[in-house]
């Protein structure tokens, strides 16, 4: 029984997961992220599972699987995944959605204070020997939009009320509960837009959510605001962003996701006001330890207990 592993951080920190496979009969074929399906093929004909980063699960993919029980994403996002396909062939997909969401949340607030506090160009420009007097804002006593108020979404509204912030969130599934509990007030989208001081980004990207950020919503923000995501790339339209920034529609965005990835240049990495990371939010040594064992886990669960995983995404009974 082999399982097909395309996540580079995959037991990366702690080899427990993979000595899990093992002594559950598994063989474990572990193969680069970006390994294309010839790769791929020659053993997916005795693949009963896989744990997949950015790996493009697709018809041609599955066809070529007929043993393949269950997809388990390395992380959260499962657009990489033909839910559709995977459905049809019983196949289960999974993910992990909360084991990175502190990891996640950190660096979101990390870039909210990176882009207040101009912290990268001082860097810049202090080791440039330019000596820099950047004056920048303030993110204490400020409003924080919060867009998609879930797991990791949750955890940054937690930090920003020790920043003293009054924050405003919009769900397409509020949690009602826990914005009464933490002093959050739900409000739509224009409201949030027009009303933020920073708006950060935690939604998966979906027919609704594509594009979301266009030329017409980022024009309704504030001209001091600040745009973070961390969600998917798609959710914010790239060049309409890059427009906006060049005529300082905004004071600024970060993005930690891009619509093509990996990146090796882009017009947006020209702005000074725009901070760019490599997809590395959720990167870190206890994350991706937890999320290893939960892949696991739910391969067990399916493959050798034959029961229904937990965090099926596909609605597969």
């Amino acid at each position: 029984m082999k399982v097909i592993c395309t996540s580079p951080s995959f037991a990366k920190y702690d080899a427990t997961p993979i000595t899990t496979l093992q002594q559950q009969g598994f063989e474990l074929i572990t193969l680069p992220a970006d390994a294309p399906l010839s790769a791929l093929e020659p053993h997916l004909a005795e693949t009963v599972a896989m744990i997949v980063a950015f790996t493009d699960v697709n018809e041609e993919l599955l066809s070529k699987a007929p043993q393949l029980k269950i997809v388990c994403k390395h992380g959260v996002g499962v657009d990489n995944i033909n839910l559709d396909a995977t459905r049809a062939r019983g196949i289960y997909v999974t993910n992990v959605p909360d084991a990175n969401k502190h990891a996640v949340a950190d660096f979101a607030f990390a870039l909210i204070l990176n882009s207040a506090r101009q912290v990268t160009q001082a860097a810049v420009d202090t080791r440039a020997g330019h000596w820099p007097r950047i004056f920048a804002t303030d993110v204490y006593g400020k409003t924080l939009g919060i867009v998609g108020l879930g797991n990791i979404g949750k955890q940054v509204a937690l930090r920003a009320k020790g920043f003293n912030m009054r924050v405003i969130a919009f769900d397409f599934y509020p949690d009602a509960k826990f914005a009464a509990e933490h002093g959050i007030e739900f409000v739509d989208m224009e409201q949030l837009t027009e009303a933020s001081d920073f708006i950060t980004l935690h939604t998966p990207l979906t027919n609704e959510t594509r594009n979301l950020f266009d030329a017409a919503r980022i024009r309704r923000m504030k001209k001091s605001a600040f745009l973070i995501n961390v969600s998917r790339g798609g959710v914010v339209n790239e060049q309409d962003l890059f427009l906006a920034l060049q005529d300082n529609v905004i004071a600024g965005a970060a993005a930690d996701v891009f619509e093509q990835e990996p990146l090796v240049e882009h017009p947006l990495f020209t702005l000074s006001n725009f901070i760019p990371t490599s997809h590395i939010a959720g990167y870190t040594d206890g994350a991706i330890s937890a999320i290893g064992e939960r892949c696991v886990m739910q391969i067990v669960q399916c493959i050798k207990q034959g029961e229904r995983p937990v965090n099926v995404m596909n609605g597969l009974a």
